[in-house]
């Protein structure tokens, strides 16, 4: 029976943590640590979270009813702008890579830390300066142009501050190049003595994936917005059609970066549920091999299929069925990935411990916006739909159903083994239950008004829909507390949360063989390697972590 080596002092080490080598703020602000850098990030994302959350109260308030009673059309603009705009660029790109990623990669690869700790800190000071100038943008006047910057309204007539907010989105995108090469690097060098690659566990592998995508798709989105900054601010004729630009080339440039970016979002999402399914179902998940090339096929499909947000742009129509099988095609690995995940919950002694009811609603709000997604690439649903609450719903259970219920998957997860302290249990399964109720009342009344007609984007709308607004806007207030309640008992965990063991979930995987929370050094020194990952016995039962694991080939 082969072995994790695993030496008595990594068990047991003396070490400080990281936690307690040093409290001061410039120790902070300073470290190259990366679990405090990971720390450092999640702070930062958590505060743009309740930022983007508090926008889009005001705009769902307003659509209580069909007529303006809240806030003027040029504030509802802005408003629903601050929201995406601080929503995508600043919490769900950067949520899982920067937080869970800087944490959990070292130490699931048996690494001291990132191949460049002071890299990974300057990536979190580029990340704060570009939030500094988004902040400044929306602040002082707001940005009425939504998330995607479409031109020519972006460039010639707009009179809000696109410039400041097109420079925070510029910056915060090299910090995302940044930290992927840092990501890229660390697994290539970095990994402990016998880490092959077909023995990473899906979660390094999710990030992995998702740093190649960062690397390549975001110098596009740079460009793009240099372009933006050089019309609107120096005159360069980039998009206007009466000087000879183009403003649909914008919208070229704008997907090809941001479909890919949606995998950035997703694809660590998968990496969590991956690890949370198979330790709370206690069996080896279904198909390890082609969940990994299900990862790598869904990064390396999405740089083709973009043209799918463009089927009403004007378009060539055998461009368009081209890039319509393409999105039909991308839906496979994703399939591939939930079909493993429903494989491996088989007959699986399923625990329903509160990361685990996050990684099922992960399930089953992705599948759902997965499964729309289906009917946007297909060109006569979408050419009915586009621009209507509909793309709104479906682009929800993908990007907040699927990466949201997946960071707080994570969070719930692997707190114990940041913090050293446990949660109260049964307020977070409350949570996670609250959270799918409430967001499934918000979005799914979204797919039928949107089928029906209603546009996006509007704050005045026709009577008819009313009712589907009412049902949406209430279910903002359950998820609002959904979101509210991981808050007040986290911080309460802090204070007076019990102590949590090495491995309270009886869990594989390198991170658990170390003190929670771990020490600076991660190991005192490196171990060794010979199994692959999700070593849990064929009948679905655990080992204790200090006892062999058997290896994939063995027999019970």
């Amino acid at each position: 029976m082969t072995t994790v080596a695993v030496p008595e002092d990594l068990l047991s080490s003396q070490e400080p943590s990281y936690l307690s080598a040093g409290h001061s703020l410039a120790s902070w602000l300073l470290t190259t640590d990366h679990k405090r850098i990971g720390i450092l990030y999640g702070i930062t994302i958590t505060v743009f979270f309740f930022l983007g959350g508090i926008a889009i109260a005001i705009v769902r308030l307003e659509l209580f009813t069909p007529q303006a009673d809240v806030v003027t059309a040029d504030t509802y603009n802005r408003l629903f702008s601050f929201h995406g705009i601080v929503m995508v660029w600043f919490f769900l790109v950067p949520s899982i890579p920067t937080t869970f990623g800087n944490f959990f990669l070292p130490l699931m690869i048996g690494a001291p830390d990132v191949a460049f700790p002071r890299l990974n800190l300057f990536s979190w000071y580029l990340a704060l300066a570009g939030a500094f100038l988004t902040l400044y943008a929306l602040i002082a006047g707001g940005v009425d142009t939504g998330w995607t910057f479409y031109t020519p309204f972006s460039t010639m007539f707009s009179n809000t501050y696109v410039l400041a907010a097109a420079a925070g989105v510029f910056v915060i995108g090299f910090s995302s190049i940044v930290t992927g090469v840092n990501f890229i690097a660390t697994t290539h060098m970095l990994r402990a003595e016998g880490m092959t690659w077909f023995r990473l566990p899906l979660f390094v592998w999710a990030i992995y994936a998702t740093s190649i995508v960062m690397v390549l798709a975001t110098p596009v989105l740079a460009v793009t917005l240099l372009l933006i900054i050089g019309e609107r601010w120096l005159g360069l004729p980039f998009f206007d059609p009466a000087r000879g630009g183009d403003p649909v080339l914008f919208q070229h440039l704008f997907w090809f970066y941001s479909h890919p970016a949606v995998y950035i979002m997703v694809l660590p999402a998968m990496g969590v549920v991956s690890e949370v399914i198979a330790c709370f179902a206690r069996r080896r998940l279904f198909g390890y091999a082609f969940m990994v090339y299900a990862l790598i096929g869904i990064a390396a499909i999405g740089f083709f299929v973009w043209g799918h947000h463009m089927f009403v742009a004007g378009m060539s129509p055998y461009a368009g069925l081209i890039f319509s099988f393409l999105s039909f095609i991308v839906a496979v690995p994703s399939a591939i990935k939930v079909f493993n995940w429903t494989a491996t919950l088989y007959r699986g002694q399923i625990g329903f411990e509160a990361p685990m009811l996050y990684a099922l609603g992960f399930l089953g709000l992705f599948t759902i916006g997965g499964l729309t997604g289906l009917f946007l690439a297909s060109i006569p649903i979408d050419v009915h739909v586009t621009d209507t609450y509909f793309v709104v719903a479906h682009f929800h259970y993908i990007m907040v159903g699927g990466t949201v219920s997946a960071y707080f998957a994570a969070l719930h997860f692997w707190w114990p083994k940041i913090t050293g302290r446990m949660y109260p249990e049964f307020w977070a399964r409350f949570a996670a239950i609250l959270m799918f109720f409430g967001f499934n009342f918000t979005f799914f009344p979204q797919f039928i008004a949107g089928y029906l007609g209603m546009p996006r984007r509007y704050h005045v709308y026709p009577p008819e829909f009313q009712i589907y607004n009412v049902m949406s806007s209430s279910g903002t207030l359950i998820l609002a507390a959904a979101y509210l309640l991981p808050f007040g008992y986290m911080l309460w965990s802090l204070i007076k949360g019990p102590r949590a063991t090495g491995n309270p979930w009886q869990a594989t995987g390198l991170e658990w063989l170390t003190p929670s929370p771990p020490p600076r050094e991660n190991f005192p020194r490196m171990p060794r390697v010979d199994i692959g990952p999700y070593g849990y016995h064929p009948e679905g039962v655990a080992p204790a972590p200090d006892q062999p694991h058997r290896s994939q080939g063995d027999q019970a």
